[in-house]
C-alpha cells in the first residue's frame, strides 16, 4: 500500500516539536523508515536531536539525499488559533496545524516518495534521509551535526534536495538554487553622559548613531548580479534607554541586518562595517564598538543537471516551468551546499509561521509524486 504523505504530515504535526523539544516526530520517521529497510542513527549533539537514514549500501555509486526539519517555532496566542496547533485538524481540503507547511509536509513528501521507491522499485544506489530538529533554532547542532557526523563515518550524497517550501502561489512556480548570505552587526556608541543644558561638558552618542545610520543604510552595496538581486542593509533597532530628557546618554546601541548576494563575503563586509564605524568615531569624538555574526554566506548551486532534474520533474507533474531563484532567508542548505551540490523545492510557503498555519492536503500528495519523478529520473528507471 503506498506511503499516505497527507497522513504522515498530521501524524508529525500531532508530535509537538517547537525548537528544541523532539516531540515525537523523529522517533516516529525513524520507526518508519527502518520498516522500509533504512539504516537509521540518531545524531544528536548537545541536546538536539538529528536523525541520518541510509538505503543502500554505504558508497554506493550513485546516492541521492533529502534534507528537512521536524522542529517548528512557537504558536504564539494558542487562543488565536482556529483550531489547536497541534491537533492537524483537517477541514475543506486544509491541514491545520504549527509546522503544517514548514515543513514537516514537506518531510512527509519526501520520507514517503523514499519509503515506496526502495518498496516498489529497489534502485542501484542509495538514499539518504537527514532530518534535523534545530533548523528554526540556532542552528549549529543540527544539519551541520549530521553532516559532520556523515564526514567521519563515509556517508556521502551526491546530491541534495532540502524539502524547505519554495512555491509563492502554486506548487511547482519557484525552486531555489541559491541564497543570499545573512549576518547581523551591532553597534555600541559611547560618549560621555551630562546635562543637556551643558553640551560642551559632555559627548552625545545620538549624533553618530544617527550619522553612522544614514551611512550605512543609504549606501548601495552593489546592483545585483545574474542570480541575486541587490544587497540589502536593514538599521533594525535603536536603543538608548535613557527616560530623561533632559540627560545626554553616555552609550547608544544599534543593529543593522545584512542580507548579501555573491559578490561580497561576511568577512568583507565586516570590514566595510568597522571601516565606516570607525570613520564616524574619528569624526565625533565618540568610541564606538563592533560586533558581527554571519549567519551564512550567499551560495549559489548553477544552473545544470540538478536543477535540470528538479525542473523537469516538476514540469512532468505539474506542467510549470518554475523560476529558478535565490530570494527569501536562510535555510539548511547554506550548510549541505559544502557538501554536495544542493537545491530546494517544496510547497507553498506564504502561510507558514503563521497563526492559522495550513496545507493544501492536495498539494502534499503532488509534491511526494515529484520528489517521487525525481528519485526515478535519478536512478533512470522511469523507463
Amino acid at each position: 500500500m503506498p506511503t499516505d504523505p497527507a497522513r504522515l504530515t498530521a501524524d508529525l504535526v500531532r508530535c509537538a516539536s517547537v525548537t528544541p523539544e523532539e516531540g515525537g516526530a523523529l522517533q516516529l520517521l525513524q520507526a518508519m523508515l527502518e520498516t522500509a529497510g533504512f539504516a537509521c542513527t540518531r545524531v544528536d549533539r548537545n541536546g538536539t536531536p538529528n536523525l541520518f537514514g541510509r538505503w543502500g549500501a554505504r558508497g554506493a555509486a550513485k546516492s541521492f539525499g533529502f534534507n528537512g526539519h521536524t522542529d517548528v517555532v512557537p504558536v504564539g496566542d494558542a487562543a488565536a488559533w482556529t483550531h489547536p496547533p497541534f491537533s492537524a485538524h483537517a477541514e475543506d481540503g486544509w491541514l491545520y496545524g504549527r509546522g503544517a507547511t514548514d515543513m514537516k509536509s514537506g518531510v512527509a513528501a519526501f520520507v514517503a516518495a523514499a519509503i515506496d521507491h526502495v518498496t516498489d522499485t529497489p534502485p542501484d544506489g542509495a538514499i539518504l534521509i537527514a532530518i534535523t530538529g534545530d533548523e528554526e533554532g540556532p542552528g549549529q547542532d543540527g544539519t551541520i551535526a549530521i553532516l559532520d557526523w556523515m564526514a567521519t563515518a563515509g556517508e556521502r550524497m551526491d546530491l541534495c534536495i532540502v524539502g524547505e517550501p519554495t512555491s509563492v502561489e502554486t506548487i511547482g512556480d519557484m525552486v531555489k538554487i541559491g541564497r543570499r548570505g545573512s549576518m547581523t552587526a551591532r553597534f555600541e556608541v559611547i560618549g560621555k553622559q551630562g546635562h543637556s543644558a551643558y553640551l560642551h561638558k559632555a559627548l552625545n552618542p545620538m549624533p553618530a548613531v544617527a550619522l553612522l545610520a544614514h551611512r550605512l543604510s543609504t549606501h548601495v552595496l552593489d546592483e545585483g548580479t545574474d542570480h541575486f538581486d541587490p544587497s540589502t542593509l536593514s538599521v533594525t533597532t535603536i536603543d538608548t534607554g535613557n527616560p530623561a530628557s533632559n540627560v545626554i546618554p553616555a552609550r547608544t546601541r544599534m543593529t543593522v541586518n545584512l542580507r548579501f548576494n555573491d559578490l561580497h563575503t561576511g568577512a568583507s563586509l565586516t570590514d566595510w562595517l568597522r571601516a565606516e564605524a570607525d570613520r564616524v568615531a574619528a569624526e565625533t569624538g565618540t568610541r564606538i564598538e563592533m560586533t558581527a555574526q554571519v549567519s551564512g554566506e550567499a551560495f549559489l548551486t548553477p544552473p545544470g543537471a540538478l536543477s535540470d532534474l528538479v525542473t523537469r520533474a516538476i514540469g512532468q507533474e505539474t506542467n510549470q516551468s518554475p523560476v529558478l531563484s535565490t530570494t527569501g532567508g536562510t535555510s539548511d542548505a547554506r550548510f549541505v551546499k559544502d557538501h554536495c551540490p544542493v537545491v530546494e523545492f517544496g510547497l507553498v510557503g506564504h502561510r507558514m509561521h503563521e497563526v492559522d498555519e495550513r496545507v493544501w492536503l492536495q498539494d502534499i500528495h503532488d509534491l511526494k509524486r515529484i520528489y517521487a519523478r525525481m528519485l526515478r529520473a535519478y536512478f533512470d528507471q522511469d523507463g
